[in-house]
């Protein structure tokens, strides 16, 4: 099964926040492929940031999770267009970048992992989601 987070979910992760320990399930089982988009490197990264980290611990830190990541998915032309699809059929407004990190997990086959209450917005029709909060799949 694939499953690609969310930037919310991996600071939930990083941070041992509510819904971690599912991650790290997923990160320790042989079954899963966990992805992350292209875009959540740098967002993640300028968290550590805000967090308090320098660029060299926050880069450091993003390195260690590479290591664990199966893929990066790049947002080419299909994902941005998935984005766009995505943010039309949204119920509320849905920041651009969260739009990207959705049409990646759409486009990868993948069901998408987070904490974030804009994701909500985005119809079950057209994305499989877990939110770490409600820790509910839907689809």
């Amino acid at each position: 099964m694939k499953y690609l987070l969310d930037t919310s979910a991996l600071i939930a992760h990083f941070r041992d926040e509510e819904g971690a320990e599912k991650l790290q399930d997923l990160f320790d089982s042989k079954e899963a492929q966990v992805l992350i988009a292209s875009v959540s490197l740098p967002e993640f990264a300028r968290r550590l940031r805000e967090l308090g980290m320098s660029e060299q611990e926050s880069l450091h830190v993003l390195d260690q999770y590479l290591l664990v990541l199966e893929e990066v998915v790049p947002v080419d032309g299909t994902v941005a267009r998935g984005a766009f699809e995505i943010l039309c059929k949204s119920s509320e407004r849905l920041p651009l970048i969260d739009s990207l990190i959705a049409a990646a997990a759409r486009s990868s086959d993948a069901i998408l992992i987070h904490r974030d209450r804009h994701m909500r917005a985005i119809p079950a029709s057209m994305l499989t989601q877990l939110d770490l909060e409600g820790g509910k799949a839907e689809d």
